[in-house]
């Protein structure tokens, strides 16, 4: 069982709710990842036309637990101002910040991220902030109020899976106490497994169901992986090995000439 902020959640799979391709598969994956966390953005519900307020409409009939986002947001300035103008709308103070520093690879601008996230604690915010897998980032996002911290484990969309696995354990063997989220650069169902066996407590994707050939059937595989990554690693799996082992022992065994 997860725990974010005093509350409990029984599904490690977090989904995004952006580019799919119409809202019956949108509401069929989310239904068949049993996720209860999806991602929205600002700018979808305020879509013209009355788009945002069906699809907020839809998000609702879901009953699962909205994580708006400030998604696009570069400065320090237009995060927390868009954090503020989506507690009003969604009516919750958890916010997934975002504050990118990069426009080609979206990797977060970790300095304001720092300071947004120190802005939005102070205001009463339940910050998730996407970060890079730098321990001391991750400190320095603790001290400002984050309760959570969630490391990317590859570009935005790049469905690379984790680049640096090294560096991820590292991060997992320093934090050990905090909850740990790998969000971004999630392409398949074995990228989920991988991360849930080095012992982070969940995966946040988008992309990957979203523009699959069938989100439904994907969404029902990061599922699977999510659940069998974590029993991985509550089970102990073995280290590498530089040598081969046999697995029947040889002492005490017949030698025929």
């Amino acid at each position: 069982m997860l725990n974010f902020y005093g509350e409990s959640i029984s599904s490690r799979l977090l989904l995004g709710t952006a580019q799919y391709p119409s809202p019956r598969i949108l509401a069929d994956a989310i239904k068949s990842s049993g996720t209860e966390i999806l991602t929205v953005s600002l700018r979808r519900e305020s879509a013209g036309n009355g788009a945002g307020g069906k699809f907020w409409d839809l998000i609702r009939d879901l009953k699962v637990r909205v994580l708006p986002n400030t998604a696009g947001c570069h400065t320090v300035r237009e995060a927390v101002t868009t954090a503020q103008m989506a507690r009003e709308l969604f009516g919750t103070d958890w916010i997934k910040l975002e504050v990118i520093g990069h426009h080609d690879s979206l990797q977060p601008d970790v300095f304001g991220l720092v300071e947004a996230a120190r802005i939005l604690s102070e205001d009463g915010f339940k910050v998730f902030p996407y970060t890079t897998e730098d321990v001391i980032v991750g400190e320095r996002l603790l001290e400002a109020g984050c309760q959570v911290l969630m490391p990317w484990c590859a570009p935005i969309g790049s469905a690379r899976g984790a680049v640096n696995p090294d560096a991820l354990k590292s991060y997992r063997a320093h934090f050990r106490d905090i909850p740990l989220v790998v969000d971004a650069g999630l392409g398949r169902p074995s990228h989920a497994a991988e991360v849930l066996e080095l012992g982070f407590d969940a995966v946040l994707l988008n992309t990957a169901v979203a523009k699959a050939g069938d989100p439904v059937a994907m969404a029902r595989a990061f599922a699977g992986a999510v659940e069998a990554g974590r029993l991985a690693y509550e089970a102990v799996p073995l280290e590498p090995r530089d040598m081969a082992v046999p697995s029947t022992p040889v002492i005490g065994m017949a030698v025929f000439e």
